[in-house]
């Protein structure tokens, strides 16, 4: 398996919620089918089928994220010699040209993206438009909607 790309706060996120799973969650859920196995038949048993479920949940996002962590590439952009451009790891602003929106995204990997906290993936077309530019850079990003052109207003490395 190849290397993932992870900014440093993604893959502590991430080895978080493994953390959590596994002191928290295994062990409520394997009450539960031990509670659900006490009230006798299996068969039409409700909490125990939905206990089982969420086990299997449970240990599928366990291995996803132990295979996640185990193939990561932790990259910190403020150790990389940048020159002011946008890398991976990178927070980026910019202006939309022609409606004037500004907006601010940070660079991550796609295990971590997460539009609703402006954390684009490096694979998307935003991103791969605004990968090695700089400040006052002008650059075009192809939408569904057509070409939008965006103002690289700043760059930073948090």
């Amino acid at each position: 398996m190849s290397a993932i790309p992870l900014t440093a706060r993604g893959a502590e996120r991430l080895q978080a919620e493994l953390h959590r799973l596994k002191t928290v969650e295994r062990p409520e859920v394997i009450n539960a089918i031990a509670e659900a196995r006490a009230q006798g038949d299996l068969s039409e048993n409700a909490e125990y089928d939905a206990a089982r479920e969420r086990q299997a949940f449970i240990e599928g996002r366990i291995l996803e994220l132990e295979g996640t962590l185990s193939n990561a590439q932790i990259i910190d952009p403020k150790a990389l010699d940048t020159e002011g451009r946008a890398v991976f790891g990178a927070t980026v602003e910019i202006e939309d040209l022609e409606s004037g929106e500004r907006v601010t995204y940070q660079i991550v990997g796609d295990v971590e993206a997460d539009i609703r906290s402006n954390q684009i993936s490096v694979s998307s077309p935003v991103a791969r438009a605004l990968i090695g530019k700089a400040e006052g850079d002008v650059v075009e990003v192809q939408a569904p909607a057509g070409v939008r052109e965006y103002e690289v207003l700043g760059v930073s490395y948090i």
